[in-house]
């Protein structure tokens, strides 16, 4: 399994693979860039194919760490890690116990968090043998809410900011009465985000390989279901990816339907070939990593003691964000994703060069 040549590293400044034999751990930990500040980034389990996979994933979601960050205008870095295992059966204490000492070995150049895969308790467990970690504690939400360390509500609040101001920006609608939205993924994010459009008006088509989560949606948010197979080519307004990543790839791009693309799911184009595309398609595409920086803003404010208002304010600015960068987009002719690869790293790389 080679690392540098992997399609997917980009300078990254250290990774690291953790292996325990007593628990089982096989682990990786990514980091990308900490020139802002220590790489915070969350722990995903998943039952990979492959270690290559796994490798493939977490440069990925690290890099994308660093640009979220960097354009949501924290001071931090980015970072990732996965475990390679299968959640509902491999999770056990000692496996958590064992990526807590892992997370520990990184020195606190890496601060985990919470992903798919992994709750607030699994955080909990890996907390007594590290304190480099995140969204641990009690803490209020954007409404003010007490509740637990879990961000996936400011994640889901940050893409429903930004959709809304995608759908006037591309859309001309001030409003999400009667607007279609295909939502790809149920889980925290996907299906509160589910709930916050419903309430809205919106008329929501669901799809989750979780047949219960679907299920669920119909039931409570009056919901369509729609086949995981259906769910990218479905004739709707906003397609909302908040699964796995590269949903848009090279065969999904050409049979897009949806107005605009705009989800909580972490690198959703396979290459920015797909950016492009989609912007030759005039499908307007909310950038990843700057729709879904909900979570991380949350996961800073809690670590650092600030009010509920001002987690609110810093995560609507999402929205912002996005019309600076749709904006650019249009002026320049350039794909959102090359627009905003440039913003963030012109922040980034700033930073690289004063301390050079």
């Amino acid at each position: 399994m080679n690392i540098f040549s992997n399609n997917s590293y980009d300078r990254h400044e250290k990774v690291l693979f953790g292996y325990d034999e007593a628990s089982g751990l096989r682990a990786v930990i990514a980091i990308h860039n900490t020139q802002l500040g220590p790489a915070l980034g969350g722990c995903r389990m998943h039952p990979y194919a492959s270690e290559a996979d796994a490798l493939t994933d977490v440069l990925r979601l690290s890099k994308g760490m660093t640009y979220k960050s960097a354009l949501a205008e924290l001071p931090l870095g980015g970072g990732k890690s996965v475990i390679i295992g299968d959640p509902s059966k491999d999770k056990r204490p000692d496996l958590l116990a064992a990526m807590g000492r892992f997370v520990d070995s990184a020195g606190g150049r890496y601060i985990v968090a919470k992903d798919m895969g992994i709750c607030v308790p699994d955080l909990r467990a890996m907390a007594e043998h590290t304190t480099h970690i995140s969204g641990v504690g009690e803490c209020l939400d954007v409404e003010g809410k007490r509740r637990d360390g879990d961000p996936s509500p400011s994640t889901a609040y940050g893409v429903f900011c930004g959709i809304e101001a995608s759908v006037e920006f591309h859309l001309g609608r001030k409003h999400l009465e009667g607007l279609r939205v295909a939502i790809q993924g149920l889980g925290s994010v996907g299906y509160s985000l589910a709930t916050m459009l419903r309430k809205a008006g919106a008329e929501l088509f669901v799809s989750d390989i979780n047949a219960a989560s679907v299920e669920r949606a119909v039931r409570e948010l009056d919901a369509t279901a729609v086949a995981p197979t259906d769910i990218v080519a479905l004739d709707v307004d906003v397609f909302a990816p908040c699964a796995m990543g590269a949903v848009i790839n090279e065969q999904t791009v050409e049979v897009v339907r949806a107005k605009l693309v705009a989800g909580a799911a972490n690198n959703q184009l396979a290459t920015p070939a797909q950016g492009d595309r989609l912007l030759q398609r005039g499908i307007l595409y909310a950038p990843d990593y700057v729709i879904n920086a909900g979570g991380i803003i949350d996961a800073y404010y809690m670590d650092h003691g600030k009010s509920a208002q001002s987690l609110k304010t810093h995560v609507e600015n999402i929205a912002t964000t996005l019309e600076r960068i749709y904006h650019e987009s249009k002026r320049f002719r350039l794909s959102t994703q090359e627009v905003a690869d440039r913003m963030a790293e012109s922040r980034f790389m700033a930073t690289e060069r004063l301390a050079s």
